[in-house]
């Protein structure tokens, strides 16, 4: 997918990775929507980006864990007369501890925001890309995504659901010029932990949020339905897959345990 000249849609852009994949984008000559709950960062962040590429960038400030989220925003760029060409599904948050233990508020917010608003946004945008037989989706699911994990219930859920979701979309529109990428990503050095509440939930090394961008897209560009950084990560969804179902969830637990003590 050539990015020159195209728009990108990215939410969770005030921070971590929104902000690399917005930088990385116009660095490549795309134009930038940035999505996210804080103004402040994401002004800042266009400002630069025009000042240093030569590119458009526009921000619409958008709580995207709310009921109406996906429309809003697509209200918002019908008005400014923008044409999506890619989206990326980025904003996501966690919540670590055993569930009955939850926030149940919390909790719905985490499905709202990492799953009901994902559909909502790839729902505004990509019937029209399937038209014009050009575009791409990409998701940021995690490594959650491809077993349970305890202590962490509800976020591995969801994010099984994007990758599920990104895989099913990538056979459906693979022949209609639109790519559709699912990023599975291990720990990446960002303040993803400090939403969680605690490092505890970490597992593995954290990777620069600039790598696990380059190769998300990277992955677009051959359209590829699911890449995950990291030759440790990629392992892990081959050794779960061939273990037995109540090993991968002792080993998860085990791992994840500290999690809901911390938090």
């Amino acid at each position: 997918m050539n990015f020159h000249g195209n728009t990108a849609l990215v939410t969770g852009a005030s921070s971590g990775l929104g902000v690399a994949f917005a930088e990385a984008l116009a660095a490549r000559g795309a134009n930038v929507v940035l999505v996210a709950r804080s103004t402040g960062p994401m002004t800042a962040l266009a400002e630069r980006l025009r000042a240093t590429h030569g590119i458009r960038a526009d921000v619409i400030t958008q709580d995207l864990s709310v009921p109406g989220a996906a429309e809003a925003v697509r209200a918002e760029t019908d008005r400014l007369g923008l044409r999506i060409d890619l989206l990326v599904n980025n904003a996501g948050f966690a919540s670590a501890g055993r569930f009955d233990q939850m926030d149940p508020e919390r909790a719905q917010r985490e499905i709202a925001l990492d799953v009901s608003t994902v559909v909502g946004l790839t729902h505004a945008y990509l019937p029209g890309m399937a038209e014009r037989r050009h575009g791409g989706v990409l998701n940021v699911a995690s490594i959650s995504a491809f077993q349970p994990t305890p202590y962490m219930s509800v976020y591995g859920a969801a994010k099984s659901f994007v990758l599920s979701f990104g895989n099913a979309l990538w056979e459906e529109y693979r022949g209609l010029g639109v790519r559709v990428t699912t990023l599975a990503p291990g720990p990446v050095a960002t303040k993803f932990f400090d939403v969680v509440g605690t490092d505890a939930a970490q597992v593995g090394t954290k990777l620069p949020p600039e790598k696990v961008v380059e190769v998300a897209l990277r992955g677009l560009e051959k359209n590829r339905p699911v890449v995950v950084p990291g030759l440790q990560n990629a392992l892990l969804p081959f050794v779960n897959r061939f273990s037995p179902r109540r090993l991968v969830l002792a080993i998860a637990a085990r791992s994840l345990r500290a999690a809901a003590v911390a938090a």
